[in-house]
């Protein structure tokens, strides 16, 4: 209730929507080069941005996080929109948000917590590189026949250039040091009204938000209910369903590492089964009005908690002021020049990348290093789902690889001559080969007892590795024992008795574990 009551006191409510005010200005040359990304009509990446904006912000799991059109989807929806055309899209954009209400429905989104740190901070660097990279065409000309990267057309002229340098310079200096003589207004919102009401005044000639639209306008009406114009079948299905399901996966994992960076610097908690709720929502919505789908975006949501945005509103207020431009205030929205919405983003990629990793080399171990700028580097020259899909893999190699290493045995012979091994550690699919070469079948004595007080027995194959050990001491006419097993590890070997034929010694007191494990 607190904290309720805190997200609508009169302070929350007032920075609320001076950042959400900041937020609609960032959002706009962002969805604008976004829709260009996918090959569709701007109005389409400004609906998405302001539906998945308000959408969000009223159902989010983490308030104060900004969604919208974003980048790492437009790279793979222009494929779709090429080959089949635009009505495809929104009925994909829809599918899309269908797939992550299920993942919410059945809580799938916990498992956004089994990503490991490494690969957060890598994804977070890799995505302030992304950023820093997507501002680089809007100092170059467009052309046609361009693309969404370094370089979209020809470098501006010198003058023309430096004219933009010192703007975004200016820019990035009232940003960082307004707030240390002022924080009633936002910084980044006193340096883009500020800024542009002196290059209006002056006639500077530089280039604005309109020279993006390529001779078009924001200007449009009210997004109106269309049902997508596709055949409704089992063909259609199968062209969207692939481009739905990566769509999904990648705005999903976007959004609940972007929720976790905003924990992290809040000192709160998101929900991240309500985000994956709210982002289906705002995407299904977004397809049946016309908008190309979207999801959280960090740079606008570093805005955003920079700018004292904490609560619902500020999405909220972002979503319609943004719409409020598109109706009623398009004229002056594309004479805002580009250079000082390069120059906020800059500084959204200072406060992005973390720089305290760079401190990390050497004081960690090299195996996350290796992963953090791997993921970076991914990111950068792919897309986000598939540097996370990679962090995660080398992780779990990693860690299967030093849990292999640390499998070892005590070794003793008891007063009647049995031969005692003592393991300790975890026996998987990548110690099987340690764990054999542990024992040595030929030169053992007859009874061999093998106690797993310190050990346990996690999968099929730690089944199979001690079948074969059986079998083994079998053909060499010696008996094998095994005492000291958990509850979950005689389970296992249980649920394999028709495999492994071992004789099981009980022991009535000791007992380790009781977590279920399925073979």
């Amino acid at each position: 209730m607190n904290k309720i009551l805190k997200y609508l006191s009169p302070d929350n409510f007032k920075n609320d929507t001076l950042s959400g005010l900041t937020v609609a200005l960032a959002l706009v040359p962002e969805a604008i080069a976004f829709a260009i990304v996918a090959q569709v009509d701007p109005i389409v990446g400004l609906y998405a941005a302001f539906m998945v904006s308000v959408i969000t912000g009223l159902l989010s799991g983490r308030p104060g996080m900004i969604s919208g059109a974003t980048g790492a989807l437009a790279v793979v929806m222009v494929s779709l929109v090429v080959e089949y055309g635009i009505e495809y899209l929104f009925a994909t954009v829809v599918l899309m948000g269908i797939i992550q209400l299920l993942v919410a429905f059945f809580k799938l989104g916990k498992f956004s917590r089994m990503i490991p740190h490494p690969v957060m901070l890598g994804f977070v660097n890799g995505l302030a590189i992304v950023i820093l990279f997507a501002q680089f065409p809007q100092f170059q000309s467009f052309t046609p026949d361009g693309h969404f990267g370094w370089i979209h057309g020809s470098w501006y002229e010198p003058t023309k250039l430096m004219i933009m340098l010192s703007l975004v310079l200016l820019t990035m200096v009232i940003i960082h040091f307004l707030p240390k003589l002022t924080k009633k207004i936002p910084a980044s919102l006193a340096a883009i009204g500020g800024i542009s009401v002196g290059v209006i005044l002056l006639g500077i000639d530089t280039p604005t938000v309109k020279d993006m639209l390529e001779g078009g306008s924001m200007s449009a009406s009210l997004p109106t209910f269309h049902l997508p114009d596709v055949p409704f079948n089992l063909e259609t299905l199968f062209i969207i369903l692939p481009y739905a399901g990566i769509l999904a996966f990648i705005g999903l994992v976007e959004s609940l590492m972007t929720l976790s960076l905003i924990d992290e610097m809040t000192n709160t908690r998101g929900k991240s089964d309500r985000e994956s709720l709210a982002q289906g929502t705002a995407n299904i919505v977004t397809g049946l009005f016309g908008g190309m789908g979207g999801c959280a975006m960090v740079g606008q949501s570093m805005i955003n908690i920079n700018s004292g945005g904490r609560g619902r509103l500020s999405g909220i207020v972002a979503g319609l002021t943004l719409l409020g431009f598109i109706l009623f205030a398009s004229t002056w929205i594309e004479r805002i020049p580009l250079a000082v919405l390069i120059g906020v983003m800059f500084m959204v990629v200072i406060g992005t990348f973390a720089w305290s990793s760079l401190r990390f080399i050497g004081k960690i171990p090299n195996s996350d290093l290796f992963i953090l700028f791997t993921v970076s580097i991914v990111t950068v020259f792919t897309d986000l789902a598939q540097a996370v899909v990679a962090g995660m893999i080398i992780s779990a190699f990693v860690f299967s690889w030093k849990k292999s290493q640390k499998i070892s045995v005590n070794i003793f012979i008891d007063k009647d001559g049995g031969k005692h091994y003592e393991l300790s550690g975890y026996l998987f699919f990548a110690s099987t080969t340690n764990f054999s070469e542990l024992f040595n079948v030929e030169k053992d004595v007859t009874r061999v007892y093998i106690d797993f007080k310190d050990a346990k027995i996690l999968d099929h194959s730690g089944i199979e590795a001690v079948n074969s050990l059986t079998e083994k001491y079998l053909r060499a006419n010696k008996k094998l024992y095994l005492y000291h097993l958990s509850h979950d590890c005689r389970r296992l070997l249980k649920n394999a008795d028709k495999i492994v034929k071992v004789n099981i010694k009980e022991d009535p007191v000791y007992e380790v574990a009781d977590n279920k494990l399925d073979s």
